[in-house]
């Protein structure tokens, strides 16, 4: 058995998922419409929307299978997600790369496999929409055709859910889309005993840049702080903006000399904003930092609620040296 390798967007495909709030979430009727129209379509007993995690592909509509995910190495979806294009499996049992794959072997005896990539708009293939066959078989053209239309309509369903999950001008998580992926962050780190920070920001007078600047410099200045922020940070950190003028980011595994070193990072990246000709004012921001305690922080919230009073005393603090 062959096992499929890791897309190059890797680390960003994994997060793209992960911010979608998606897994392990009841079945939809807008996503089982589409694999059941599949299955009959194309008169298969199995039809899948498959989204692959990072050690296993778990399916947000299964048509025809009692399981709800298996592990990625043995998965179908985690190769077609290495191309843009159909991988089509007519024999299950003469491919060399899944001949001895349990699910071949072993229920639920796949011979025939059909999987269309499903993409998101930053390009990121988060996983298939797929048919299944214990019978072998082949697509020709116009039933390739027939099955990328119908991932395409899975595609709108995700991008549905994405656009719940961001914020439509910053292009950063909103507040449920980082809520959501700062609960497996904090997960992941309290298992496996890594730091976790949070940093809560608050763009100083943003106000009186609406005021004197106008709402559409104003949201400018939102957009420039969120490329700052995507700039400064790392890959691995998870950042959002909860609304308005506030922003936040939760660092993972960075102890207190990376986590300063981000921050310089960030203050060099505003201070080349800032420098910008014929801008007027200078984007600047008050922060909370607060270290994750899962004695003190039951949850995401409750280190959200004290970061939210240490940026406020930082706030008041830089007002009263003024």
């Amino acid at each position: 058995m062959l096992y499929p390798s890791k897309p190059n967007d890797e680390a960003l495909r994994v997060q793209t998922l992960r911010e979608l709030n998606v897994l392990d979430t009841l079945p939809e009727e807008r996503f089982d419409r589409v694999t059941r129209l599949a299955r009959r379509l194309f008169n298969v007993p199995i039809a899948l929307i498959s989204l692959v995690d990072s050690d296993r592909q778990w399916f947000k509509s299964a048509v025809g299978l009692e399981a709800s995910q298996t592990p990625r190495d043995m998965s179908f979806c985690g190769h077609a997600i290495l191309d843009d294009q159909i991988l089509m499996v007519r024999d299950a049992e003469r491919d060399e790369r899944f001949q001895d794959n349990p699910l071949v072997t072993g229920e639920p005896r796949i011979r025939f496999y059909a999987g269309c990539p499903l993409s998101v708009p930053n390009g990121s293939r988060l996983g298939t929409l797929c048919l299944i066959d214990t019978q072998p078989r082949d697509l020709d053209d116009e039933e390739r055709a027939l099955l990328r239309d119908l991932a395409r309509m899975a595609e709108q369903e995700l991008a549905a859910v994405q656009m719940a999950s961001m914020d439509e001008m910053t292009l950063l998580s909103n507040r449920r889309g980082f809520e959501a992926l700062a609960r497996h962050a904090l997960k992941a780190c309290k298992r496996l005993h890594k730091p976790v920070t949070l940093l809560f920001f608050d763009l100083d007078d943003f106000k009186q840049i609406n005021d004197s600047y106008g709402h559409a410099e104003g949201d400018g200045a939102l957009k420039t702080f969120a490329d700052a922020l995507r700039i400064a940070f790392r890959e691995s950190d998870v950042i959002g903006r909860l609304g308005g003028d506030e922003f936040v980011a939760l660092l993972t595994g960075a102890d207190s000399l990376e986590t300063s070193a981000v921050m310089a990072r960030l203050r060099e990246v505003l201070d080349e904003r800032n420098a910008s000709p014929n801008r007027g004012y200078d984007i600047c921001f008050s922060v909370g930092q607060i270290e994750y305690d899962p004695k003190r922080h039951a949850g995401i919230e409750a280190l959200l609620a004290d970061a939210d009073k240490a940026m406020y005393l930082h706030k008041q603090a830089g007002k009263q040296t003024h």
